[in-house]
């Protein structure tokens, strides 16, 4: 595994991270045990760094992790988000709020000081009113929580947020299928000393090439509930891609994938051959999927070839769906 800085947070995580999302329960049935074996494969493997939030599952998520890290000897660092349990109106993020939603994440995670919080893709207009910010600033003071940090549907506000100087983070959408930020957002991040965690990498499973356009998901998984986005952000389900579509292309990156390696890998590979992205979160429901994600780490740069198949497939088939709008 390798390791990078995560901006100016002071932290060095692993460069393959581990999304808990699918284990709190929004991707059709977990296994708890399962879980747990999924999260200590990807520590055995060299993950360090551990992405969730308050809403998965209601908490579970974050209950989980406080499970595993008690059973672990190792340094990890748990990132969570907070904000989405309230209505989306920038009038509920106020520091007594803010205070609330971050200590009941304290109690999940068993700590009295979280490694990094994010707020949630608030509403567009958090971005724009700097009192959010400074009360954070004075919980990072209070030694509540050690660096703070935003999750973002667009470019746009990833942009605006870097603007505060004591920002850590930005979480974005990135993957051959939502490849806006590169053109850009990273150059900025990096001038900014802000680390860029590379969430929904996989395209909500798209880019693991086992869908057809026949395959169905179960009632209680957002890839049923949310494909029009009924419950939050379209963006968040198959990257914002038409089912059919990414299904497609999906099919015709894997005629390339390279030999010994899968399109997972090769997938979670070029997300990191991009400066300035510090870790990506893929989540893994089975300790399988967590060692061939953690695997991606050590593969060899793509060559050319590769990576123009995927600049092509993106400019021909993706890029009108989603690049303008996010």
């Amino acid at each position: 595994m390798r390791y990078r800085r995560l901006g100016k947070t002071g932290y060095k995580v692993s460069e393959i991270g581990f999304g808990a999302w699918a284990i709190g329960g929004s991707w059709g049935p977990v296994d708890d045990d399962q879980s747990l074996e999924a999260l200590h494969a990807a520590a055995d493997a060299g993950v360090t760094f551990f992405d969730t939030a308050d809403v998965y599952g209601d908490g579970h998520s974050e209950r989980l992790l406080a499970r595993f890290r008690a059973e672990r000897d190792e340094e990890i660092v748990i990132a969570t988000k907070v904000g989405r349990r309230a209505p989306l109106d920038v009038r509920e993020y106020t520091p007594d709020n803010l205070f609330e939603w971050i200590d009941r994440s304290r109690e999940n995670l068993g700590t009295e000081r979280l490694d990094l919080v994010q707020l949630h893709c608030p509403p567009w207009e958090v971005y724009y009113t700097p009192e959010v910010f400074e009360a954070l600033d004075e919980l990072v003071a209070a030694s509540v929580i050690n660096a703070y940090g935003v999750s973002v549907e667009r470019v746009e506000e990833a942009l605006k947020a870097v603007e505060y100087p004591h920002l850590g983070s930005v979480q974005i959408v990135f993957n051959p299928f939502r490849q806006r930020p590169a053109d850009l957002f990273l150059a900025r991040a990096k001038e900014r000393d802000v680390g860029v965690i590379a969430r929904v990498p996989l395209a909500s499973g798209l880019l693991t090439g086992k869908f057809t356009e026949a395959t169905s998901f179960p009632e209680d998984d957002h890839r049923t509930f949310n494909v029009e986005g009924a419950a939050f952000d379209v963006g968040e389900t198959f990257s914002g891609v038409d089912f059919e579509t990414g299904v497609q292309a999906a099919a015709q990156l894997a005629d390339r994938v390279p030999e010994g390696a899968t399109l997972p890998q090769v997938t979670l590979r070029w997300i990191l051959m991009h400066e300035g992205v510090s870790t990506t979160i893929p989540g893994a429901k089975t300790p399988e999927q967590a060692r061939d994600n953690a695997a991606a780490s050590l593969m060899p740069a793509l060559d050319e070839e590769f990576q123009d198949v995927v600049r092509w497939l993106y400019e021909e088939r993706i890029a009108p769906q989603v690049h303008h709008r996010w």
